[in-house]
């Protein structure tokens, strides 16, 4: 038996995750062990039960019932058991009161409440990784999806973040990366590594190369000789709008550049990090 609950009470404290936390009270939800977060769509909750995250609930708009959440159902069941699955609380309502309930006017049908993994140390994280993209500060939530995806996509053996990125679990970074923030590794830096050029100097120390993307008079083209033979990489990319701090820029070993035609300056830091981890892995194992 499954365990349906039909929604008759907005206000009631168990739909609280899916309508009234912040994205700080998901973080927080267990301090001080890992949080909880959302998950949205089936595509997205698939590749987060594959990626062994603990399911803790689900919100299903009646009519995506059957088309949507039952792959997720079997997916669960297959990944966590059968009891599990009888015994997993599943929110069930129409489109009106999801609506009404989310926020949303344009809803996804299916989300789902997970538990947060512990995530590695610095130090830890990096072993036997070759090529790690570095999201230093990198606010917009979209970005840091879309980075995610094509670090995955791309040949990055994973993504270290500094702590005043966006977490890529948040639900539009989750959203926006098609799930790929479960298929590659990432990890936060800790408040003091994450503190000017620290993290820059233990990359230096872990025997990274490190190659900012900033616009310099000494930066030199992504397809420059001898980048991508490097044995350890790391792409390091800045916020949107103000980039790369200067300290930072000036303390990687490189700065890099994506030559432009037209006039045109720069790209979007997703759209930049998409041609550098292209252009930046091919060399992997060679030289």
């Amino acid at each position: 038996m499954m365990n349906y609950r039909e929604i008759e009470n907005l206000d009631s404290p168990e739909l609280d995750v899916y309508a009234r936390l912040s994205e700080v009270q998901l973080l927080r939800y267990f301090e001080p062990k890992p949080g909880i977060f959302i998950a949205e769509s089936a595509n997205v909750i698939l590749r987060a039960l594959e990626a062994g995250y603990e399911p803790l609930s689900f919100l299903v708009e009646r009519g995506r019932l059957e088309k949507e959440a039952y792959p997720v159902f079997q997916k669960l069941k297959e990944c966590f058991g059968k009891s599990k699955l009888e015994e997993l609380p599943i929110h069930i309502a129409d489109h009106e009161i999801v609506t009404e309930l989310t926020g949303y006017s344009l809803v996804r049908g299916l989300w789902g409440v997970f538990r947060r993994k512990e995530l590695q140390g610095l130090c830890e994280f990096c072993a036997g990784k070759n090529r790690i993209a570095v999201l230093y500060d990198v606010v917009n939530p979209t970005n840091v999806g879309a980075i995610i995806r094509s670090a995955a996509a791309l040949g990055m053996d994973g993504a270290l973040l500094t702590r005043g990125t966006v977490n890529p679990l948040t639900r539009r970074s989750a959203r926006v990366s098609m799930g790929t923030v479960f298929q590659i590794p990432w990890t936060v830096a800790s408040r003091e590594e994450s503190q000017g050029i620290a993290v820059i100097e233990t990359l230096h120390d872990l025997g990274y190369r490190t190659v900012a993307m900033a616009l310099t008079d000494d930066s030199v083209g992504v397809d420059a000789p001898g980048l991508r033979s490097a044995d350890k990489l790391a792409i390091v990319l800045g916020t949107e709008g103000y980039g790369l701090p200067d300290e930072v820029i000036n303390a990687c070993s490189d700065r890099v550049k994506i030559p432009m035609y037209h006039g045109v300056d720069s790209l979007n830091v997703a759209a930049a990090s998409a041609v550098a981890f292209w252009e930046l892995g091919k060399g992997r194992g060679k030289g």
